[in-house]
């Protein structure tokens, strides 16, 4: 199957040439165009077959994070990777922490956005190495413990979390749990954000300590 791709810049030229990059990794790639966030909307509420929305954060007529948090909001199970101006890794965490998925900034080479696209697309959360370096020593000092983060997952995101320290793909969670990849893939990116990790591997390492039978046992179905 095709993925389907939303590209959401109000500058033409940048949407031609992040279309053009894609298509080199994803000839097959239906991809779709705004130019802001309204338009955005319009687009996804239009096409619910779109797999990743690629959002420009400074766009006229928004303020900061508000185009973000006004897709997120509208279409939660839709990831967001963030192509933007912006390298602040102060910018970047604000980012993540209302909801987004991933953070590639403009500068940064062809490679590193094709890797971030596939990256998302599976489930994972991406942030290029620099940033990703530049980004730990304060996200570590404000991470909340264990148990505060554990609370904050739903009973689903919670299966879904015993099934990735059990070593099991996406297509074999959907389809333990009878749900489609997508919504895996939905599951899996929300628990990256709430336990604030940026992959399955340090999902394993920071819960490696837990006994899952009584959490899930003690959580409400």
């Amino acid at each position: 199957m095709s993925v389907h791709l939303l590209i959401v810049d109000d500058h033409p030229l940048f949407r031609d040439a992040l279309a053009a990059t894609i298509r080199l990794a994803h000839p097959d790639a239906v991809l779709h165009e705004a130019d802001g966030i309204e338009a955005a909307c319009t687009v996804l509420a239009a096409n619910r077959n779109i797999d990743l929305t690629l959002l420009d954060l400074s766009m006229r007529g928004t303020s900061g994070f508000d185009g973000l948090i006004t897709v997120r909001a509208s279409f939660p199970r839709i990831p967001i990777l963030i192509v933007s101006g912006h390298e602040d890794p102060r910018i970047v965490r604000e980012a993540l922490e209302h909801g987004a998925a991933g953070f590639v900034p403009k500068a940064m080479d062809k490679a590193t956005l094709t890797r971030a696209i596939t990256e998302v697309l599976s489930g994972a959360l991406f942030l290029p190495p620099g940033l990703a370096e530049a980004s730990a020593p304060a996200a570590r000092s404000k991470k909340a413990p264990l148990p505060e983060r554990l609370a904050r997952l739903t009973p689903q995101q919670l299966r879904v979390l015993m099934m990735i320290r059990q070593g099991k793909l996406n297509k074999q969670i959907a389809h333990e749990l009878q749900v489609g990849d997508s919504t895996v893939k939905a599951h899996v990116s929300e628990i990256l954000r709430k336990l604030e990790v940026i992959s399955r591997t340090q999902i394993v390492i920071d819960t490696a300590s837990l006994d899952f039978d009584q959490i899930h046992n003690a959580h409400p179905a």
